[in-house]
């Protein structure tokens, strides 16, 4: 749900067993410690999927610090990005500032996905990296990011595979999320349902590869 990782050491755990009710906390924390958490580089795999479709509304969930959100706008794209913490949403706009896109292509708002998701429907919506140590509904939240795509508009779905890296998080496998997802088929075309290499390089860190699940949906007109 984040932008690339910048290489740093956590300084809370994440074994965490805290319950949803504790989410807000605990995001919070997490972004509140220090400098920015992410590189501010959007996502490949979502540079990849976007790169040829026709900009109009997007909703960005989970936004983080911005780099999806702010790489979409100067795409052309009029985003609403949405975070749980406050201090993701204050760097972000830092950086919103900082990259001199205009003021109104972003719309910066904290909400908790997991109760509800901002009114109306739109030409995109993403989830990238939906994964969380707290609670997270996971499921509801993206059947009603479907439901929030127009008709002829894209679902987006981009997560870590499941590895030995992350043992304590719940990470779905593309199939899995199409599962969960059970979008009609004669409502939705399954444009993308891949696995992908993604490679890193960070300042004087040698090259690093991870895996991502990609599932990008295509809700068709009518």
């Amino acid at each position: 749900m984040l932008a690339e990782p910048r290489p740093r050491r956590h300084a809370r755990s994440m074994q965490t067993t805290q319950h949803e009710d504790d989410a807000a906390q605990w995001w919070e924390a997490f972004y509140g410690e220090g400098r920015g958490r992410w590189s501010g580089k959007p996502n490949r795999s979502l540079v990849d999927e976007v790169s040829g479709l026709t900009p109009g509304t997007a909703l960005d969930l989970g936004c983080g610090e911005g780099g999806d959100a702010l790489w979409l706008a100067e795409q052309g794209w009029q985003v609403t990005a949405v975070d749980l913490s406050p201090s993701a949403l204050a760097r972000a706009a830092r950086n919103h500032a900082a990259a001199g896109i205009a003021a109104d292509a972003v719309s910066w708002e904290q909400r908790d996905i997991g109760v509800s998701l901002p009114a109306g429907r739109f030409d995109l919506v993403t989830a990238t990296f939906l994964h969380s140590p707290v609670e997270l509904p996971r499921t509801r939240i993206l059947r009603a990011a479907a439901d929030a795509v127009s008709p002829g508009g894209t679902l987006l779905v981009i997560g870590h595979m499941p590895s030995a890296a992350h043992p304590h998080v719940d990470l779905p496998t593309p199939d899995e999320v199409i599962r969960d997802l059970a979008l009609p088929a004669d409502g939705w075309r399954l444009r993308t349902n891949a696995v992908r290499e993604v490679q890193h390089a960070f300042r004087d860190e040698p090259p690093t590869t991870r895996l991502d699940g990609v599932v990008r949906f295509e809700r068709l007109p009518g």
